[in-house]
This record gives C-alpha cells, structure tokens and sequence, in this order.
C-alpha cells in the first residue's frame, strides 16, 4: 500500500487557504510547516499556552497526504484560483510507501548523553555505559523526552547541583523526567505536579519503570490547591519548574511559598529574549543567576533569600 503527497509552496498570504481547500478535495491530512526548516534561513515562531501563535511562515509549504489513487491533476486545477494571477502552482509530489512505522519512529530516538555519568536510554535500546545514571524513557503523551534543550539544561542542572536527600518539587512534571532524574541523582523525596491528567499517567508510569517507588505525585487543575497541600509539608531544597516563560511570571507567587530559605529555583522553558522579564518576577525573592544559554533556551537559577 503506498500513498502521494502533494507539497505546495505557499506564504502567510495563501497557506490556510491552501489547506482547507486540500481537505476539501479529500486529502487524509494536511500541515503546514517551515520551507527552509533545518537550515540557517528557519523561521522561529513560538505561541504560548492561551495564546497561541497566529503567524505563518514567510516562506512556508503546505504538505496534504492523498490515496495513490487521487487525480491529482484534477485537484490541482482545483486550486488554481488561490495562486495571484499570472503565476503558477509551484509544486512537487513525494510517494509515500508503506513502512514499519513503529520500527521508523523508534530510529529517530537514540540514547542522549547529558554527562559523564547521566543518560536517557529509551526501552528499545541498550544503555551505552550501564554503570551510568540510565533513565529509561520513551516518547510519550507528555512532554520532557530528554531531546529539547530546556529538558537537557534541567538535567544538567541538577546533575552538577543537586545535594543527596534534597526534597524536590517538579513543577509542571510532563512526563516525571526531571523528578526521576532527581531520584536518581540522590534526593530523597519528590514531588510532581500537573494540570494535565495524562502527563501524571505517564510520570507515574516512567517512575514504576525506572523503579522509583518513592516518587510521589500531585494532580490539581489549581496551582493555588496544590501549593496549600505542600505546604503542610516541609518546604523543598529545589522547585523546577520547565514550562514556559508566560506561566513562570504568573506562577512566581506560587512556586516562591514552596523553596525553603536558602533553597534553589530552577526555570526552564524561556526564550531568550524573554529571560529579563522572567528574572525580574523572581528577583524580589531570590539572589538570581545570569542563567544558561542552549540553541536559544535558557534556563535562570536562584537562592532562597
């Protein structure tokens, strides 16, 4: 069984257009992306939770999946009332064959080296030093596969820094890598916590299968209950929190009532344009760091005052 595909040149001008037309004529998908992805031309567009991005790229393709047996002629015809007079569809088709999709999916993840001593191994390989730290990891509903830079400053973070029997909060814990990690490395007690259902479903499933018995977990759609609920515990040594800068400004109140004095802020999931402002939310509180810088990712630290 194979398929076609259909890829369009397109701009912000025509590519939504494009799309609706392509599912309208029976394509099984359609996306849009970045026509100079991967190289030194990508254009870099990012929407934050609540507010998602609106921009379309400049220079941007429209890819629409079709049966092998579509008339793409007839479709293409169909679609020349969207191009600007005078000019042409700019096209190409690729054939898409069936493949071992599980088989392809698992190739793209390999085993990441975040130090001499730290690895995430997915199940489907062998971890490349067994004495090391392995965290056992697959790509799953929730975010955090150890690939994103954000996850990666974290992890280094706490490698190089993380005292042994620390208490820890992971907040917004995606899929539990960060508080797994934590375990790992020597703290005693973490905490995880998550507005969204199935990224507690796979924290508490990667915990089990990294045999972190101890990890405990939080669900609350209310930030606000689940600060009261920790606080009638005893106050962490570390907060993480990798989620994005917009939520780390709003929850700045939040996340400060559950460091112990003298304990550790850790930020992750800022643009670096936006690192200032986040900075400037936590100062009041904390004796802040410079921060980190990875592929335009940084990650801010701080003391507890």
């Amino acid at each position: 069984m194979s398929w076609v595909t259909l890829i369009i040149k397109a701009d912000a001008t025509n590519a939504e257009l494009l799309s609706d037309v392509l599912m309208e004529q029976g394509a099984l998908s359609v996306d849009i992306h970045d026509a100079a992805a991967d190289t030194q031309d990508e254009q870099m567009l990012f929407g934050e939770p609540g507010e998602p991005c609106e921009e379309i790229w400049r220079n941007a393709e429209v890819s629409a999946l079709f049966n092998q047996d579509a008339d793409i002629d007839e479709i293409l015809r169909n679609l020349t009332h969207i191009v600007q007079p005078g000019r042409q569809l700019d096209f190409r088709l690729k054939r898409v064959e069936e493949q071992d999709w599980v088989r392809l999916t698992q190739s793209q993840f390999d085993p990441i080296q975040i130090s001499q001593r730290l690895w995430i191994v997915p199940t489907w390989h062998q971890a490349p030093d067994p004495a090391a730290i392995n965290l056992i990891l697959d790509p799953g509903l929730a975010f955090g596969t150890g690939s994103h830079p954000t996850t990666q400053l974290c992890l280094g973070w706490l490698d190089q820094n993380l005292r042994p029997g620390a208490k820890i909060v992971d907040y917004g814990c995606g899929s539990g890598i960060l508080a797994i990690a934590a375990l790992k490395l020597g703290a005693s007690h973490v905490t995880g916590i998550d507005i969204d259902s199935q990224a507690i479903k796979a924290s508490q499933e990667n915990a089990a299968r990294n045999h972190c018995a101890a990890y405990q977990f939080f669900f609350t759609t209310n930030h606000q209950a689940a600060t009261r609920d920790l606080q009638l515990q005893e106050q962490a040594d570390v907060v993480v929190a990798n989620i994005l800068a917009n939520p780390l400004i709003m929850l700045a109140p939040v996340l400060v009532q559950l460091v112990r004095p003298q304990g550790s802020i850790v930020l992750s999931g800022i643009l670096q344009q936006q690192a200032a402002e986040v900075k400037y939310a936590y100062q009041q509180w904390f004796d802040m760091d410079s921060g980190k810088e990875q592929q335009g990712w940084v990650l801010l630290t701080g003391s507890k005052r």
